[in-house]
C-alpha cells in the first residue's frame, strides 16, 4: 500500500517555469503530508490554450527541470507540453528517483466545441502500461479514457492502477454537454469493467473562457469513489491505493482473462481494411 497526493491546481498559461515553480512547493508540501506519489493535471507545466501562447515554450522529455520535481521521495505524474523534433506532444512524464520513467502522448485530441488541440499538438501513437515501484501503471490523458478501447488495451497490458490526468471545463456550450455527469459516469465504468484504481486529476481556474471545475477523485477497482476533491476550487487530495485489491478483484470476478485478443486483432483489421478510420 502507498499514499497518493492528487494536487488539483490552477496553472498559468503559457509560463512553464513559474508552473514548475508552484509544482515543486506541492510536491514539497505534500511529501511533507506523506505522500508518495503526486499527480497533477493534464499540461499542468504549460496550461491547455496552446493556441493563446506566443511562441514554442514546449519541453523536451529529457528537459532536466522536469526530471528535478522527483528528486525528493515522491514519484511525480505530470503533464506537459512536449517539445520531439519537429512536432509537438500533448503528453505526461511519469518521474521517479529524479529520472523519466515513461512518457505518455494524447492520442485522441478534440477538434470539437471549443477544443483545437489538433492545431496545435500532434497525436501519439502507442499506448503503454508501464512498472513502477508502486505497481503497473498506463496513463490515459483526459479524452483517451473517453474512447471505450484503450482502457482495456491498458489493463490487458497488465495495468493496476489508470492515471486519468485531464482539462476538462464547464459552460462551453450550454446544454450540450454535461462534463462532469459524463465525468461520474465513465470513471465509475472504466473502474469496474477494468478492476483497476483509477485517479482521475482535473484542473481548477479559469483560462481564456474555459472554467475548470476540479473534481478530482480516487476509484478502487470496484468503482467506488474512496476520496473526491471539492469543486472548483484548488485541493491536494489523499487516499492510500492497495494495488493488489485489483488483482483480488481480477481473480474474483474474471472479466479481463478471457480477451480473445485474435478476435479482436482480426475484427480491427477487417473494419480498417473496410475503410474505418486508421
Amino acid at each position: 500500500m502507498f499514499r497518493v497526493a492528487l494536487a488539483q491546481v490552477d496553472v498559468v498559461l503559457g509560463d512553464p517555469d513559474a508552473n514548475l515553480g508552484n509544482i515543486a512547493k506541492v510536491v514539497s508540501e505534500a511529501a511533507r503530508q506523506g505522500a508518495e506519489l503526486v499527480v497533477f493535471p493534464e499540461l499542468a507545466t504549460h496550461g491547455y490554450d496552446l493556441g493563446a501562447v506566443a511562441g514554442d515554450r514546449s519541453l523536451a522529455a529529457g528537459d532536466p527541470r522536469l526530471a528535478a520535481l522527483s528528486v525528493s521521495n515522491p514519484d511525480v505524474v505530470v503533464g506537459f507540453h512536449e517539445s520531439a523534433g519537429v512536432r509537438t506532444h500533448n503528453a505526461v512524464a511519469y518521474l521517479s528517483g529524479g529520472a523519466v520513467v515513461h512518457v505518455q502522448r494524447k492520442l485522441y485530441l478534440p477538434t470539437y466545441l471549443a477544443w483545437e488541440e489538433r492545431k496545435h499538438t500532434s497525436p501519439g501513437q502507442s499506448l503503454r502500461a508501464f512498472d513502477t515501484r508502486y505497481g503497473r501503471a498506463a496513463v490515459l490523458v483526459c479524452n483517451d479514457a473517453w474512447q471505450a478501447p484503450l482502457p482495456w488495451i491498458a489493463a490487458q497490458d497488465g495495468a493496476e492502477i489508470l492515471f486519468v490526468p485531464a482539462n476538462s471545463a464547464e459552460d462551453l456550450a450550454p446544454g450540450s454537454v454535461d462534463p462532469e455527469a459524463y465525468w461520474d459516469q465513465l470513471l465509475g465504468w472504466m473502474a469496474r469493467m477494468q478492476q483497476c484504481w483509477v485517479l482521475f486529476v482535473n484542473r481548477v481556474g479559469t483560462e481564456t473562457g474555459a472554467n475548470f471545475w476540479g473534481g478530482s477523485r480516487v476509484l478502487d477497482p470496484s468503482g467506488r469513489v474512496v476520496a473526491r476533491a471539492p469543486r472548483a476550487q484548488p485541493s491536494l487530495l489523499f487516499a492510500d491505493i492497495e494495488p493488489a485489491a485489483s488483482r483480488r478483484q481480477r481473480r474474483a470476478l474474471p472479466l479481463l482473462a478471457e480477451a480473445r485478443l485474435d478476435l479482436v486483432g482480426r475484427e480491427m483489421a477487417r473494419l480498417a481494411a473496410e475503410g474505418g478510420d486508421r
